[in-house]
C-alpha cells in the first residue's frame, strides 16, 4: 500500500507538475518511510526464507535452475536492501555527500561477503542440526535484544512499541550489523563481528562433526574453506569502505570536522534544517544520527509525519 502511495505521489509531482515544496517533501517522507520497511521485510522474511530454500537444496541434492537464481537473486536483494537504507540515511546529512559508484560497489559487496557465509553455516547446521536451530536461534536472539536494550534505543513514541522494534533489530542481528545507537561504533562493531565470527565457526564445526562419516556431502568441504576467508574479505572491505570512502573522509578533506562514530568533542557534522514545520520522518532521522554525529540545532525531537516548529 505504502510503495504504491508513493508512486501515486512520485507520478505527481514528475508529471503534473506539482512543484509545491509539501509534495516532494511528502514524497522525500514516504521513500524513507519505504526503505525502512524494505530492510525490516529483507531480514524479517526473506533472508529465513533463503536461509530455508539454501537447506532444502543441501538437504535434497537437487537444485533447479530457477531455484539457484532465485537464491542468488535473493543473496543480491538482501545486500542492496541494506545500501538502500544507508543511502536514505545519507539525505539526512545538510552537505549529502552522496555515495559515489565506487563507494557503492564496496558497501554492497563487504554486505554481500558478510552475509553470505553467515546463510551459509546456518544451513549446513540445520542439515544435521535441525532442532539445533531451534535452540540456537531464540538463544542468540535473547542476547542480541538485551545488547540492544542495554544501548538504549529511541526509535518508538512508547515503550511498548519500542521493544518491538527492538525484537526486530535483534533479529536483524542475527545475521547482520546494524547500528542502533549513538556515539563511537568502532568498539560495538569490533564485539559484534568477533562474536558472529566465533558463532560461526562454531556452527561449521559442528556441520564438520556431524557429516565426518558421510560422503555425500563431501562437495562442500571447498565451500565451508572458502567461507572463513570470504568473512575476512568483507570485513577488509568494510575497514576500506570506513577509512577512505565514509562521508567524514570527504568532510575532512574539505577542511571541516566530521565526527562519524564519534570519540568526544564538538559534533559538527550537520544535518538537513528541520526547524520549520516541514514534514520529516523523525524515525529514519533519528536512525542518520545514530550514524553520524549532531550539529546541535538537530538534537531536537520531532514527531514522525511533521517537525515542531
Amino acid at each position: 500500500h505504502r510503495c504504491l502511495h508513493a508512486l501515486k505521489v512520485g507520478w505527481r509531482v514528475c508529471w503534473a507538475k506539482a512543484q509545491e515544496e509539501d509534495e516532494q517533501r511528502h514524497m522525500a517522507f514516504l521513500s524513507h518511510d519505504i526503505s525502512m520497511l524494505r530492510l525490516f521485510e529483507t531480514f524479517l522474511e526473506n533472508t529465513p526464507q533463503l536461509t530455508l530454500l539454501l537447506y532444502i537444496i543441501l538437504q535434497t541434492n537437487k537444485a533447479e535452475l530457477s531455484q539457484g537464481l532465485g537464491m542468488g537473486t535473493a543473496f543480491l536483494c538482501v545486500s542492496w536492501s541494506l545500501l538502500d537504507y544507508h543511502q536514505s540515511l545519507r539525505s539526512f546529512l545538510q552537505d549529502k555527500h552522496e555515495l559515489s559508484l565506487g563507494s557503492s560497489i564496496i558497501y554492497f559487496l563487504w554486505n554481500l561477503l558478510l552475509i553470505c557465509p553467515r546463510i551459509l553455516v546456518l544451513a549446513l547446521f540445520a542439515l544435521f542440526w535441525p532442532y539445533g536451530v531451534a535452540v540456537h536461534f531464540p538463544l542468540l536472539w535473547l542476547a542480541m535484544f538485551i545488547w540492544v536494550k542495554l544501548q538504549g534505543t529511541n526509535f518508538m513514541e512508547s515503550p511498548g512499541p519500542e521493544q518491538l522494534y527492538r525484537a526486530m533489530v535483534a533479529v536483524i542481528l542475527y545475521f547482520s550489523w546494524f547500528n542502533v545507537a549513538q556515539g563511537r561504533t568502532l568498539h560495538r562493531s569490533i564485539i559484534y563481528h568477533g562474536f558472529i565470527l566465533v558463532d560461526s565457526t562454531l556452527l561449521a564445526l559442528a556441520w564438520l562433526w556431524g557429516s565426518s562419516e558421510e560422503e555425500e556431502h563431501s562437495y562442500l568441504l571447498p565451500v565451508v574453506s572458502a567461507a572463513l576467508p570470504c568473512y575476512l574479505l568483507g570485513l577488509g572491505l568494510k575497514v576500506t569502505y570506513y577509512k577512505w570512502l565514509h562521508p567524514n573522509v570527504q568532510v575532512k578533506q574539505e577542511g571541516r570536522q566530521d565526527e562519524v562514530d564519534a570519540t568526544g568533542g564538538s559534533d559538527e557534522v550537520e544535518f538537513r534544517s528541520f526547524l520549520e514545520p516541514d514534514l520529516v520522518n523523525r524515525r529514519m532521522q533519528w536512525l542518520a544520527q545514530t550514524h553520524f554525529a549532531l550539529s546541535r540545532p538537530a538534537r531536537q525531537h520531532f514527531l514522525n509525519g511533521a517537525a515542531a516548529a
